[in-house]
């Protein structure tokens, strides 16, 4: 594959986003309108940029990241704005502004590489604490940014300057934050902790106070996140801190060790929370409270189950009735108006998505990028494999959103700067 190919998918990926556009508006019983042709021009601009980016400042980059990346974003746009036009507006100016931060990235890495993530990792530690203390803001002070509650979790920031208002949630960013952090530190103290200094039976750990600095990122973090009752953000933070450990010192017993604090964690978050309960019990008994805690989830198995094998069509199903649907359950309406098919077809785009996020790690020599790379490679993926699971009744939901497709600007924004990441490691490999 070559660059001229990858923007032949680029611009293909653009039409399809249109094309999905226009397959609304038919359904509802309008025509093809300016809408399409500013979807179209959106796609152009923000992808075309990307790639014109690779081509100057990463040309040895990975040619499979942005076509996968355009074509699950077309999708989820397709479906937002067949449930909702408005959002769907907001969306595109979302993909504009993560397409522009994403080549400015691209741009200031493009002499010295990604060095400075490593030998700033303590900054950018400081930094991600500070972005997950935004939200605890308080939300009537005369000062612009302010906190704010969205369906009874903090996680949300508010901007409000005039007549402009913006909402983002920093977590996001602090989320790529802390991967970086944890890669930085762990490469760098790899051979200490792999040596194994303390056992346990069989398992050998390391001595406890080569793992203080990342034991405090991570408790600091962790109980942010509990407080603000974010705990699906809190379960991805928890599987990425015990996976790059395990990655980085090849030891079993991290991961052993984690998982049973993890079941204990969720004993306490159940006997805790009681939206946590809510969640446990709509999972394991959706129908036994249909008109309550089940309610969403029934309605999202209704709606994939009408969707069959290839589905209702885009604007022919009723994926409205689903609460959150362009949030939680926009997999959901996938599978009804595009069916078993179009869900398999995004299934395997994301897992592509992942395989090529991990060649990366694998084909990279240094250490730092190899972890860097895993790492944001799986978040990406468990944040996937967390949603959809949570959809189709396989985990519990977590209220994590679709990574490209879900309706959410803070959400695109820390995806296309992880991609633009991702490309830049790819083009690193040779040195």
């Amino acid at each position: 594959m070559t660059r001229s190919a990858e923007a032949a998918f680029l611009l293909g990926a653009s039409a399809l986003a249109s094309f999905g556009v226009a397959m609304a508006n038919l359904a509802g019983g309008g025509g093809v309108d300016a809408q399409v042709a500013l979807t179209f021009l959106v796609f152009l601009i923000a992808f075309g940029s990307l790639h014109l980016a690779l081509r100057q400042w990463a040309p040895r980059a990975s040619f499979y990241l942005l076509p996968l990346v355009a074509i699950i974003t077309a999708v989820g746009l397709t479906m937002i704005y067949r449930l909702d036009p408005d959002r769907a507006g907001l969306q595109r100016w979302w993909l504009l502004i993560a397409a522009a931060l994403a080549v400015g990235l691209l741009f200031a890495v493009r002499s010295t590489g990604l060095e400075p993530l490593r030998r700033y990792r303590y900054l950018l530690l400081l930094g991600s604490l500070v972005l997950l203390l935004l939200p605890l803001l308080p939300t009537d002070w005369s000062i612009p940014l302010r906190g704010k509650t969205v369906n009874g979790s903090r996680l949300w920031v508010e901007f409000i300057a005039g007549p402009i208002g913006i909402q983002f949630q920093p977590g996001e960013i602090a989320k790529l934050l802390l991967v970086v952090f944890l890669a930085s530190y762990l490469a760098e103290r790899h051979t200490v902790l792999a040596s194994g200094t303390r056992t346990i039976g069989r398992l050998r750990l390391v001595e406890p106070r080569q793992l203080v600095p990342v034991l405090v990122a991570w408790t600091a973090s962790f109980g942010v996140l509990v407080y603000q009752r974010d705990l699906g953000a809190s379960l991805l933070l928890f599987a990425v801190f015990l996976t790059l450990l395990y990655m980085a010192t090849g030891r079993a017993a991290y991961p052993i060790i984690g998982t049973g604090m993890f079941f204990v964690g969720a004993f306490f978050a159940w006997q805790a929370f009681s939206h946590v309960e809510r969640r446990v019990i709509a999972w394991l008994r959706p129908f036994s409270d249909f008109d309550g805690a089940g309610y969403q989830i029934a309605q999202g198995l209704f709606a994939m189950g009408s969707g069959s094998l290839a589905g209702s069509g885009v604007g022919l199903g009723r994926p409205e009735l689903i609460p959150f649907a362009q949030t939680d359950f926009l997999f959901a309406a996938i599978g009804e108006e595009l069916g078993l098919a179009g869900a398999v077809v995004v299934l395997c785009a994301f897992a592509l998505l992942t395989a090529v996020g991990f060649g990366i790690a694998l084909r990279s020599r240094d250490l730092f990028r190899k972890l860097l790379a895993a790492g944001l490679t799986f978040v990406l993926g468990l944040q996937t494999f967390l949603i959809i699971g949570g959809v189709v009744r396989v985990l519990p939901l977590t209220g994590i959103t679709l990574p490209f497709m879900s309706y959410g600007g803070s959400s695109l924004v820390s995806n296309m700067v992880l991609i633009a990441v991702l490309a830049r490691l790819s083009h690193e490999e040779p040195t």
